[in-house]
């Protein structure tokens, strides 16, 4: 069988593998591009896009709450349509697959619907048998998630797992402490589920600022998230049609409608023919890259979550389009800075953060201050919440160069975009107070945070 030929193959129809076969195809190359699954990977199909459709839901259901009691007639118990927030949702990713689709054709990508296994450094070998011959291959098959080895763990779900849901679960267990785990936590209850968050160790979200975690923690019990730090799950057991989970340290009431593990993610590597290759994997599989996102073998290249480093679909695009910048751009020097990436843990409100936490910053420079800003929100003044405000601000130096910026509350995930930018680019304390602020909004607490 002869092989076809391309500059590019790529292997993985995600973010970054479709980040990565776009722009190698507008500077000109002939690309070919490997994906048996619905595009748009992760992302589109079982993560951001899904989950931020099921936030605003859950987030408008919190308002419904506070417009009661601030003069609006609204039902003690406002009905949801499980069903029909799904076929939106839903209806929302058919529009994006559609757009993809197009996409590729005016492009000129192929879109090959098998999944692809590297011969050597040069070739591809789809599953039905086809050979394509690439001057460059890229690797960008993403991650999966992982559940527990622990008996019964087949009783238990993991997130992709949530987006099948076809009705509300009436309780739930969550088992983790990371940003998947608090964000089911918070849409779940929310949504009107009675939610256990099951945490192995002491606090949430482990990388992030202690301080500001830990507000998070209190905002969590405070709209009703029953949270269990120090708790094990040894097993999981079938209980009159239920699962029961078998626990060190955790709730009497330990029978739920459903489990769902957000224990982690690991690359997703396997038989895709790269120890063949000569292709050397790091840690849970991981490829191992270079700060061009070259492997240990030239000619073959990783992005995004199959490398473990920094995965978030925007990294994941951006590292691909310098990729390609560089290899068919005239772009020599392209790559991706990994330093003080932006991210959004989709709580309730949101939790961005950008560049290091205090605790970071300590270890790392000699004079190290901080900022704070505690409040109750207006809506959440005017309603009688109880959900607070935090906002953080790490800086360095004699100059008070900002190192981090910490926002906990509502509108957080729109507000930092613009910090990060400022963050990026070197601000100092001095020139965040020199900036007047925009009243009244959360917002002007960032350059008003003592």
């Amino acid at each position: 069988m002869s092989a076809s030929a391309y500059d590019v193959v790529v292997i993985g129809g995600g973010s970054g593998g479709l980040a990565a076969a776009f722009r190698a195809a507008g500077h000109g190359a002939k690309v070919a591009m490997l994906e048996p699954a619905p595009l748009g990977g992760t992302c589109v199909n079982v993560g951001c896009v899904p989950k931020k459709a099921m936030w605003l839901a859950a987030d408008l259901a919190e308002r419904i709450g506070l417009a009661s009691r601030m003069g609006f007639e609204v039902p003690a118990e406002p009905g949801l349509d499980w069903a029909q927030l799904v076929q939106r949702r839903q209806g929302y990713i058919a529009n994006i697959h559609a757009s993809y689709q197009k996409r590729l054709g005016e492009t000129g990508v192929a879109r090959i619907s098998h999944r692809g296994r590297l011969l050597d450094a040069h070739t591809v070998e789809c599953d039905d048998g086809t050979q394509l011959l690439a001057r460059h291959i890229v690797i960008a098959t993403g991650a999966h998630p992982l559940k527990p080895d622990i008996p019964g763990a087949e009783l238990g779900g993991v997130s992709d797992d949530f987006f099948a849901l076809q009705s509300r679960p009436a309780r739930v267990a969550i088992i983790g402490g990371g940003y998947i785990a608090v964000e089911l936590a918070g849409v779940l209850r929310a949504l009107g589920s009675d939610v256990a968050l099951l945490v192995r160790g002491q606090r949430l979200l482990g990388h992030f600022d202690a301080e500001v975690s830990a507000q998070l923690a209190e905002n969590l019990r405070l709209q009703g998230v029953e949270l269990h730090f120090g708790c094990e799950v040894k097993a999981l057991e079938r209980q009159h049609g239920r699962v029961r989970a078998v626990l060190q340290n955790g709730p009497e009431h330990s029978v739920f409608d459903n489990v769902l593990f957000a224990t982690g993610r690991v690359p997703s590597t396997h038989d895709l023919g790269l120890e063949q290759a000569g292709v050397v994997l790091g840690e849970k599989g991981a490829i191992e890259v270079d700060a061009y996102q070259n492997t240990s073998v030239p000619g073959i290249f990783a992005v995004g979550d199959v490398t473990g480093r920094v995965t978030l679909t925007p990294v994941a695009i951006a590292a691909a389009r310098r990729l390609m910048d560089r290899l068919y751009g005239g772009q020599p020097d392209a790559r991706l800075d990994y330093d003080n990436v932006p991210s959004v843990v989709f709580a309730h409100p949101p939790f961005g953060t950008v560049g290091l936490s205090e605790e970071e910053a300590r270890k790392r420079f000699d004079k190290v201050s901080t900022y704070h800003s505690r409040f109750r929100p207006m809506l959440q003044a005017l309603g009688d919440g109880d959900v607070r405000t935090v906002f953080k601000m790490v800086c360095a130096g004699d100059d008070e160069k900002v190192v981090g910026i910490h926002l906990l509350g509502e509108g957080a995930d729109e507000i930092l975009q613009g910090f990060a930018v400022a963050l990026k680019a070197g601000i100092t304390r001095r020139q965040m107070e020199d900036t007047v602020a925009i009243h009244p909004t959360s917002a002007e607490e960032v350059v008003l945070m003592r």
